[in-house]
This record gives C-alpha cells, structure tokens and sequence, in this order.
C-alpha cells in the first residue's frame, strides 16, 4: 500500500507543481483546498503526512495544524508547513502550532522531496 500525502493548499499553481512532484513518486495524493477541509481530509484518509500551506481561506494553516493535533486519533501525523511565511519566527510559529518540519517557498524540488523523505521514506 502506497503512503498517502494530504496537500492542504489553495493556490491552482501550487497544487499542479506538488501534484506533478509527486506523481513520480508512488505517494498517493489527496488535496484540500482550504484549512477546514484539510482539517475534515485528515479525519477521513488518516494520511501518512500532511504538507500545509499556512494562509488558507476558512481556517490558516496553524489553526488546521492545531486541531489535527489536538485529535487524539491524527496527532501522530507529521505535517509539514509548506509556506511563503520565511520571515524571522515564522518557522517557531509553524512549530508551535504543531507543524513537524517546515519548507519556505519557493522551495526546489529536490528540497521538499528530501523533507517528505524524512518522515515517510
């Protein structure tokens, strides 16, 4: 059975570079395109790990972070901020949210392959 990607993004162009990244990988991926339905992904597909994006509409990303955390069920699931926030102290905000590793866009592939990596394999 593959390992199993939640991207929680908002942005088309975003999505198509992860998707295209991903398909060569055997990951399966599943999208959310705002914090809420990441939130509501992450109880249904029980992913391997989450990539979340931190300005979402509905609910930011550290909110979404924050709750699948907060579940006792999906607290296990490492997630990864995938974020254009790279100023000083996002990346301890990120962390303190409950985000497990964080990748500053833009990001190069090889980079955020090498972070999945890292938690999945």
């Amino acid at each position: 059975m593959s390992k199993r990607i939640l991207m929680v993004e908002d942005n088309t162009d975003n999505r198509q570079i992860v998707r295209d990244l991903i398909a060569g990988t055997g990951y399966e991926l599943i999208e959310a395109h705002d914090g809420a339905a990441g939130v509501a992904a992450a109880a249904v597909h029980k992913p391997d790990l989450i990539l979340m994006d931190i300005q979402l509409p509905v609910m930011d990303g550290y909110e979404a972070a924050r709750r699948i955390k907060a579940d006792p069920a999906l607290r296990h699931i490492p997630i990864i901020a995938v974020t254009s926030y790279a100023l000083s102290g996002d990346e301890a905000k990120a962390s303190a949210a409950g985000c497990d590793g964080y990748v500053a866009k833009p990001f190069s592939p090889r980079q955020l392959l090498a972070k999945i990596a890292e938690f999945i394999g």
